[in-house]
């Protein structure tokens, strides 16, 4: 016969989890509405970066333009950006983005190219770490909902490894936030910068909405408000060294627009994680009182039972 008590225990053991999923998802969707209010709040300034750049580059033929950040090499290296998570209990966030950089770097070591990694994240850090995988930099730690100043010390340490030749192109691996319920890890290339990847074009954000109590989230086309500068504008400086001072901002800008999308990936990863944490943790608590009910009623039965056979044997 089952034991009572130790069922008492194990509701009461899986209750106290139940309040724990319930409290994390609750913090992963108040940062996930951090997440979004960065998104927005960075936005003017994209939008006006994007428009001195397009100004710019209306003005200046970039082919003819040699500038290191637009340099095309000959690729016998490449580095490899990898933005995955410091901590887990966010279901396949972590596994997700580093089964998609190991595929790429496979797919570049077969091409006869040596791979050096730059990870953010501790989870990606020790996995590649134990497969022996030729690791530059690495950064954790980082805010949950990522700054300005962390993007900018990454954009750093990739600018030292492409200016120092010791990589020919960078690639980030990162996952692009496309709802609450779907990320998907994607590959993107940051250097050599494209310069058709310098040109306006309608972007679009997410917004985070609650309907009927449930979170959904909508992701809306941003239109590019970016216009040639004027013809008679006069330079103090060169275009061409205003060019060169900008282009690190834009690159700063392209990785924290990156690490704001993983970012809420991954808050959106940890809070479906926890709902369905709590939903399974109330079908247990279903199941397990059902079991107890069963066995306490079984319990009274056979009390029943032996008083009853009890009083037949007395008389």
């Amino acid at each position: 016969m089952p034991n009572l008590k130790a069922i008492r225990d194990r509701i009461q053991s899986v209750k106290n989890t139940k309040k724990i999923t319930e409290a994390m998802r609750l913090v992963a969707a108040a940062r996930v509405r951090r997440a979004q209010e960065q998104v927005i709040a960075t936005r003017p300034f994209a939008d006006r970066l994007a428009q001195v750049l397009y100004g710019l580059q209306t003005r200046l033929k970039f082919e003819d333009v040699d500038l290191p950040l637009l340099k095309k090499r000959e690729v016998n290296s490449v580095g490899l950006l990898v933005v995955s998570g410091d901590r887990g209990l966010c279901g396949g966030y972590n596994s997700n983005v580093i089964r998609r950089a190991e595929n790429r770097a496979k797919e570049l070591q077969a091409e006869g190219l040596n791979v050096t990694l730059v990870v953010v994240g501790r989870k990606a850090n020790q996995y590649f770490q134990r497969r022996g995988y030729n690791i530059d930099a690495s950064f954790s730690g980082l805010e949950q909902i990522p700054t300005a100043a962390e993007a900018t010390n990454i954009a750093d340490e990739l600018l030292s490894l492409f200016l120092s030749e010791k990589v020919d192109r960078i690639e980030l691996v990162y996952t692009r936030f496309v709802s609450l319920v779907s990320s998907r890890p994607v590959v993107q290339t940051l250097l050599p910068l494209d310069t058709q990847g310098l040109e306006a074009a309608d972007d679009e954000i997410f917004r985070l909405t609650s309907r009927g109590g449930q979170f959904q989230v909508e992701r809306e086309k941003v239109a590019s408000t970016v216009q040639p500068l004027p013809r008679d504008m006069i330079f103090e400086q060169d275009p061409v060294q205003i060019l060169d001072s900008l282009l690190p901002l834009y690159l700063s800008n392209q990785l924290l627009r990156a690490l704001q999308e993983a970012a809420a990936s991954e808050l959106a990863a940890r809070m479906t994680a926890m709902s369905n944490a709590s939903d399974n943790a109330g079908e247990l608590i279903k199941t397990l009182s059902l079991s107890y009910n069963k066995a306490r009623q079984a319990a009274i039965t056979q009390e029943l039972l032996e008083v009853v056979g009890g009083a037949e044997a007395l008389s």
